[in-house]
């Protein structure tokens, strides 16, 4: 499936899709974004989520924005786009610690999905967060492929790190798993999955890791925008979505 999440701090123009589109603004400052799912050539229904909107909260604003991109089912997208947010704000050090709190919650969002029924935990996602604090501290987060890229200036810097099982081979075979590619197609975690991390997927998670990479940077005036979305568009469909 393909998502597109855009944050733009005020400097250029918005990029837009066709289908699913939606838009909103800052209550305090410049930024503004917009968002844009578009189901891909895939069989199997859309199992993307994704999250786009300024808060208030304790006299501050925080801007969130997610892609959440589902494999084998949309519960596990579903979940985060529900919870993992609010549990990073909720954690007791958010304010004073955004990098820890972020770890807590990525961690202990997938231990509740793992747990919280049979079902729940069986497929799972990909993830990739951003928050912006009081328009001028962004956080970024990510577990799996989907991925965050930053324009500053014109030019791009990737935000993100790939989680890709051949670029993490030896901590799945550390973890009793093995990583193998066939021919045309792409390296994959015990044959099935091609993320080396995930939320949920309860029959792998033993060779599987969930926590993020987490990077900040400040929002300044050479900060353009930040592109968030998934990897059918990075990887095959990106530039005929952006007009």
């Amino acid at each position: 499936m393909d998502s597109l999440c855009c944050f733009n701090s005020g400097n250029s123009q918005l990029a837009g899709g066709r289908s699913s589109c939606g838009k909103g603004r800052s209550h305090q400052g410049p930024a503004k974004y917009g968002f844009s799912l578009v189901k891909g050539k895939a069989n199997h229904p859309m199992e993307d989520y994704h999250v786009a909107k300024f808060t208030q909260l304790r006299g501050g604003e925080l801007g969130l924005f997610a892609i959440y991109d589902g494999h084998s089912g949309d519960n596990v997208a579903s979940y985060l786009q529900k919870h993992l947010f609010s549990n990073i704000i909720n954690e007791e050090d958010f304010w004073a610690d955004p990098h820890s709190s972020i770890l807590k919650a990525y961690e202990r969002t997938d231990e509740a999905i793992l747990s919280h029924n049979p079902d729940l935990g069986q497929g799972g996602s990909t993830a990739v967060t951003a928050m912006l604090i009081n328009g001028r501290k962004l956080w970024i987060a990510n577990v799996g492929d989907s991925r965050a890229v930053l324009s500053r200036r014109g030019q791009a810097i990737q935000m993100s790190v790939d989680h890709e099982p051949h670029t993490e081979r030896s901590s799945i075979e550390n973890k009793g798993g093995f990583v193998t590619k066939m021919p045309g197609d792409v390296a994959r975690v015990n044959g099935q999955l091609a993320v080396s991390r995930a939320f949920g997927d309860k029959n792998l998670k033993s060779h599987l890791r969930s926590d993020p990479d987490v990077r900040n940077i400040d929002v300044d005036g050479n900060t353009d925008l930040l592109i968030l979305a998934s990897d059918g568009l990075w990887k095959v469909s990106f530039c005929s979505n952006i007009q």
